[in-house]
């Protein structure tokens, strides 16, 4: 069987809480038609991390290591993500609200929900020796995960890689070397408010897609000429979609949804904008003559959703924790209107299953461009 692998191809894999299992059905086509791919360049941010990590991690081919993580995903529930602190969302935010009237100082709010069970769950089914062995064995040259800097405001990119992969630093993007760890994965998945803060070195770090403004940037940083991006928005929407209103106050779980939509959504596909137009000033450049600034042409697939992950999660009846179910439907998350916000939080088989059947249907799709990407050169 062919092997196919080259040290330029990388794979980007962005957040979007329950909606990343979309990736791994994206995943899981690559696998079934190239199943002795390496992928030597794994980025991930927020819920994007939690595949990139595990990939990087499993010692096995990609066949294996993709099978994995479908397993691990149709198994994963809400009550292993995170669950209401032992003193209740309501109480938390009221007690919240008291010390900022009365000007507490001391004021700090530690998430509206517990994320020690996803802590949990990733010691218990990511071999994080396992980056160190892949990077030895030449399998994996670098993962990197992004989060935002509570202190500094920059996004860090943490990079677990070989010795002589590169560091960056830019305008409020920074990267470190460091050994990926659990915490890391916490970190760039740590939504603001909803999940708490993760400290590490020192210092407090949230969800890496907050500010993070190019999330193909630290691919290409480490070296990539090929890149294959997993978005999580669909396809644009119409004028008539764009024009239609209800007529009715929107629902806190409406505006919320909307707000989770322009941190995980609008970012990577701004960027990938922005690379497609340096790629055709570097087409339109006199051939033979030097590139400026040491620009150079970087291929790229994004696979998109094809259809609205948000409006796949309406009219599932999940089986969420009851004090969580009665939450959401407070704030409007079981309305067709609340779908977006629900479909963040819905780590649950009878969602994440739809997502990875519709991630293996776009990719096989979109086949032939992905081929043309991923086939060694």
């Amino acid at each position: 069987m062919t092997d196919h692998s080259a040290s330029d191809l990388a794979v980007v894999l962005s957040g979007g809480g329950a909606r990343a299992a979309y990736q791994v059905g994206v995943l899981a086509a690559v696998a079934e038609r190239l199943p002795d791919l390496t992928i030597p360049i794994i980025t991930g941010v927020s819920a994007g991390s939690l595949n990139a990590t595990y990939l990087a991690a499993h010692r096995g081919p990609l066949a294996l290591a993709v099978k994995g993580l479908q397993g691990e995903w149709l198994r994963l529930t809400s009550d292993q993500v995170y669950r209401l602190p032992a003193t209740g969302v309501a109480k938390t935010t009221m007690r919240t609200v008291v010390r900022l009237l009365r000007l507490r100082r001391d004021t700090a709010v530690h998430g509206l929900l517990d994320t020690r069970p996803l802590a949990r769950f990733l010691t218990q089914v990511v071999d994080f020796e396992g980056i160190d062995h892949n990077i030895a064995s030449s399998r994996l040259k670098a993962v990197a995960l992004s989060a935002t800097s509570y202190d500094t405001g920059a996004t860090i990119t943490f990079v677990h890689g070989a010795t002589d992969v590169p560091l960056w630093e830019r305008a409020q993007r920074v990267a470190v070397r460091s050994r990926i760890s659990a915490p890391h994965v916490m970190a760039s998945c740590a939504i603001p408010i909803i999940f708490p803060a993760v400290k590490l070195d020192g210092g407090f770090y949230g969800d890496g897609s907050v500010r993070q403004t190019a999330p193909l940037a630290p691919a290409i940083h480490l070296g990539a000429r090929r890149v294959l991006a997993v978005g999580m928005r669909g396809r644009t929407m119409i004028a008539s979609d764009l024009l239609a209103a209800t007529g009715e106050y929107p629902t806190a779980a409406q505006v919320t949804g909307l707000l989770l939509h322009s941190v995980f959504l609008d970012a990577l596909d701004a960027d990938v904008e922005r690379l497609e137009r340096i790629n055709r000033l570097i087409d339109s450049h006199p051939p033979g003559s030097a590139l400026p600034d040491g620009l150079r042409p970087v291929r790229l697939c994004q696979i998109r959703p094809s259809r609205d992950l948000g409006a796949m999660a309406r009219g599932l009846v999940p089986r969420l924790p009851m004090l969580m179910d009665f939450i959401i439907k407070s704030m409007g998350g079981k309305e067709e209107r609340g779908a977006d916000f629900l479909s963040y939080l819905l780590f649950e088989p009878e969602y994440t299953g739809l997502l990875m059947e519709l991630g293996h249907e776009d990719a096989m799709a979109q086949w032939p461009r992905l081929e043309g990407l991923l086939a060694a050169e």
